[in-house]
């Protein structure tokens, strides 16, 4: 495979990918292995990750359980072996649908456990081991993190954590450190296909029309290195859209209904093979 033109010349350079071993994680993976950097794939799946890194010619691939602070130290130093870091993509997360009321104890302490903590532990760990050349820390958002989404609150409020950690964190870095927040619509992975089709998380996800690809979010994703650009929403309209919603909540609330309507269309659709 030929580098691309902007691939890293000089000394060894490390990438750190949580929650790799498939979905958008192995497609961001694929990509820094493209660019020529040495990146340390890391997954709770043990056996995926290092499946994956076997498959897409990464430096290692690592079990990882972002929940544990000690487990992102570990990953540090094992890129750190690997070349000078400068990426770390805190990619790994979990999403149970369902109203708050209905969710088990353990579904709410894990959806803060790994998407906001583990994002905190990862971005905290990548920031002690940058060098004085800084580097970029890129996270996996949502879009269901700039505003309500019944069905999907605990989720939801996560996410909009990690946007808000993010803004605060990239004022707190010095110059050559970057923190980013992509927030994408709902994307074609294991997570939106584990929602229940009767489900409002589902419906609403697909009311915005064309499920996006894990491939067109991994580029975005990387797309991000280098750049000042601290919040991504893709598709631009729906992020406008859903933060139009947090200046009127009690007024959006009046549309779910109907945007959960269209939604069941398009889920029926897609389960008929129809697309969506």
């Amino acid at each position: 495979m030929t580098p691309p033109p902007d691939a890293p010349t000089g000394p060894a350079t490390a990438a750190v990918v949580t929650g790799a071993a498939r979905g958008i994680g192995r497609g961001i993976a694929e990509r820094l292995v493209a660019r020529g950097h040495r990146v340390v794939v890391t997954d709770v799946d043990a056996a995926g990750a290092a499946r994956t890194a076997t498959e897409i010619g990464a430096a290692e691939g690592l079990a990882h359980d972002v929940r544990d602070p000690n487990a992102h130290r570990r990953v540090a130093e094992a890129a750190a072996r690997h070349g000078r870091l400068v990426a770390w993509f805190n990619n790994a997360g979990v999403g149970w649908d369902g109203d708050l009321a209905d969710l088990a104890d353990e579904q709410v302490r894990g959806l803060v456990e790994v998407n906001l903590l583990g994002v905190l532990w990862g971005t905290r760990a990548a920031l002690d081991a940058f060098g004085p050349e800084g580097g970029d820390v890129v996270q996996t958002a949502s879009l269901s993190g700039l505003g309500p989404v019944p069905g999907l609150s605990v989720y939801a409020a996560t996410k909009a954590a990690v946007v808000s950690l993010t803004m605060s964190v990239q004022a707190e870095t010095p110059a050559g450190v970057r923190v980013h927040a992509l927030c994408p619509d709902g994307v074609a992975t294991a997570l939106l296909e584990a929602m229940r089709d009767d489900g409002r998380a589902s419906q609403l996800v697909h009311s915005g029309g064309r499920i996006l690809s894990v491939d067109e979010i991994a580029e975005a994703a990387v797309a991000l290195l280098g750049s000042r650009r601290v919040v991504r929403t893709i598709p631009t309209r729906r992020g406008a859209l859903m933060r139009a919603a947090t200046l009127a909540p009690s007024l959006a609330q009046h549309s779910f209904g109907l945007l959960a309507a269209q939604g069941r269309v398009r889920v029926r659709a897609r389960r008929r093979g129809g697309g969506g």
